[in-house]
């Protein structure tokens, strides 16, 4: 008997030696919502809470740290956090990166990164990102994370050890590239995976990998929030509800903490579907196809025979537009989502580095530079060497782009501009993120009109759509799914309708004659609106339905045929004349980004993950 049992600890002893596992504790904060109304007081309780634990190993948490990822909110979560006595792994969530005033990028200069990896006591712990990032679509796991990844896999080849993920979203269809970190991970022993984003507790199954979603710490309508505590002991991870400063709560689940043993040779998992490019093969033919190693979140601009466009790992990149092939490259030091222009051989792009740029568009160097007080997102527009761009420190420039030297500017924006404008006239049109939206002299940068939806929410303004200008009228399409026309004169309304059976969102497009302003419903459908009528008088309709829709990039035409984007990495081409559609594509499964329409019969494309294309369309 004493032989079995000496045998038998020593078994033991071997095991916890290779692996290390040993029985702990930790906390799972999510959805802080700092900015929001009680987001500051709630996490200041879960804190001073989290400091009187005397069992707690590290806290985690997982996204939404701040209400609309403001610089001063950020600031202001990363002052609570700091008397936080606890070792802190945080991740961004969509309301940190979707209407991030920095570009995302002062997330990471905040908290020191955007992912994080680590062991614990025999277990390997991953985070990453989970967008979307300055453009409204389903969440994605950035290009960039999902490289970033595969390298920390090759860095620990021992596929033994468990390992727990966290994203902020779960890890299911609200994330656009769900199948990609799914498949990586069954790679690796993953046992269970985290995330927040529900502000409910529930328990899932992602294709064989447990999940569990934690609440949110915000109080909502009780008392006080909470945050889960989790024990990993005995091969489960249990959680518990604390409700900080007042009491803990019974177990509420228990999940078992194995290895599953993935087989990817033979499980058979549903993915995104490209059939459809087979469809319409003969009608619309990939020419070339590259993939970045980063997120895509701008259009493009062309010189020449070159692409140039810009990534979130801070690269304005030139392309050969007939081979695909990587020219040159200039790197700033923040994330880039603004659509570069060009002016005779001058390339204008803001960076979230608080910089403008002036590259030489044949070699893409630096000509010059014009420093900013935050990021630019705002995407510049250039007419007769003059530069229209706007800033998130809420200052609006014109710029001489042969001395790069500012013209004049406007300092009395509400909120950070993201978009692009529009030249209508003598005007300037263009939106920002304080529901403020301006008609600025192109001459002067005085103000002519500004109009205000009446919202006090910030997420409602008419900042992400870029402006329709045509008959004397402003076109815009707002996030509350109202379509508003504006005197362009004096900046009137002459009408503002929300149709409850046509749910319009920022997607838009005018059309090659003038006649519609192209609108694309959150229903899928293709709707043109007349741009002479009193009212919103849908004036011609397409066959085109897809499923439920959100990417707020704008529709483009040659003339021909309209251009359709998606969220989800499919282009329709709609015929301008009886609104059947006469071709789809799939890139990827990513939000498209703004089209550009390089020839009658060829169009540049661009996803959210990295992927970009030239298309030769056959038919037209």
């Amino acid at each position: 008997m004493k032989k079995f049992l000496f045998c038998l600890i020593s078994i033991l002893c071997l095991v916890a030696l290779v692996y290390g596992q040993q029985p702990f504790k930790f906390a799972q904060v999510t959805d802080t919502h700092v900015g929001g109304s009680t987001g500051a007081e709630d996490l200041r309780r879960t804190v001073r809470d989290l400091n009187q634990q005397s069992d707690i190993d590290f806290v985690i948490l997982s996204g939404d740290v701040t209400e609309f990822g403001s610089d001063e909110e950020l600031a202001l979560a990363k002052q609570i956090l700091d008397s936080l006595s606890l070792p802190l792994y945080v991740l961004p969530g969509n309301h940190d990166s979707n209407w991030s005033e920095s570009g995302a990028n002062s997330f990471r200069k905040v908290f020191g990164d955007e992912t994080f990896f680590f062991r614990h006591k025999g277990y390997l712990f991953m985070g990453t990102t989970s967008g979307p990032n300055m453009r409204m679509s389903p969440g994605q796991i950035p290009r960039e994370n999902l490289v970033w990844m595969d390298s920390v896999f090759r860095a620990n080849p021992d596929k033994e050890t468990p390992l727990i993920f966290i994203n902020h979203y779960p890890l299911d269809s609200s994330l656009n590239n769900w199948y990609e970190a799914v498949d990586r991970l069954k790679q690796r022993n993953v046992q269970l995976a985290m995330c927040g984003h529900g502000h409910n507790n529930s328990v899932y199954n992602w294709e064989g990998i447990p999940g569990v979603m934690g609440r949110s710490n915000l109080r909502a309508k009780d008392s006080v929030g909470g945050y889960n505590i989790i024990s990993v002991e005995n091969g489960a991870a249990t959680y518990t509800v604390r409700r900080p400063l007042w009491k803990t709560e019974a177990s509420w689940t228990n999940i078992p903490l194995k290895n599953h043993q993935f087989n990817q040779a033979t499980a058979v998992y549903k993915r995104p579907d490209f059939s459809v490019n087979g469809t319409y093969a003969s009608q619309v033919q990939e020419v070339w196809r590259f993939q970045d190693d980063a997120d895509l979140g701008a259009g493009m601009a062309s010189y020449r025979n070159l692409l140039i466009t810009g990534n979130t790992a801070g690269q304005v990149f030139a392309l050969d537009v007939n081979t695909g092939k990587k020219v040159w490259t200039y790197q700033t030091g923040g994330k880039v989502y603004a659509t570069p222009a060009v002016w005779k051989n001058t390339v204008i792009v803001g960076s979230s580095d608080g910089t403008i740029y002036g590259l030489h568009a044949d070699t893409g160097q630096l000509q010059w530079q014009i420093k900013t007080d935050k990021a630019v997102l705002g995407s510049a527009v250039i007419e007769k060497g003059i530069a229209f761009v706007g800033g998130s420190d809420r200052i609006f420039r014109a710029i001489d782009v042969k001395r790069g030297k500012i013209k004049w500017t406007f300092d009395r924006l509400q909120g950070y501009v993201s978009g692009k404008p529009t030249l209508y006239k003598d005007k300037v049109i263009f939106g920002d993120w304080g529901n403020g939206f301006y008609a600025l002299s192109k001459k002067t940068g005085q103000l002519q009109w500004s109009w205000d939806n009446g919202h006090k929410n910030r997420m409602l303004s008419a900042a992400a759509c870029y402006p329709v200008a045509t008959n004397n009228r402003i076109f815009i399409v707002t996030p509350d799914r109202y379509m508003t026309c504006l005197d362009a004169v004096t900046g009137e309304v002459i009408w503002r309708e929300k149709k409850d059976t046509i749910r319009v969102r920022e997607s838009m497009g005018l059309s090659d004659d003038g006649c519609y302003v192209y609108v694309k419903t959150m229903d899928g459908n293709l709707l043109g609106i007349s741009t002479t009528a009193d009212s919103m008088d849908i004036a011609w309709r397409s066959t085109l339905q897809l499923p439920y829709e959100l990417a707020p990039s704008a529709i483009a035409t040659n003339g021909k045929q309209v251009f359709v984007p998606s969220h989800s990495g499919l282009l329709s081409g709609v015929d301008v004349k009886n609104g059947e559609v006469l071709w789809q594509y799939k890139l990827s499964n990513a939000m498209i980004n703004p089209i550009f329409v390089l020839r009658s019969n060829h169009v540049i494309i661009s996803t959210m993950d990295g992927v970009m294309m030239k298309l030769y369309l056959d038919k037209e």
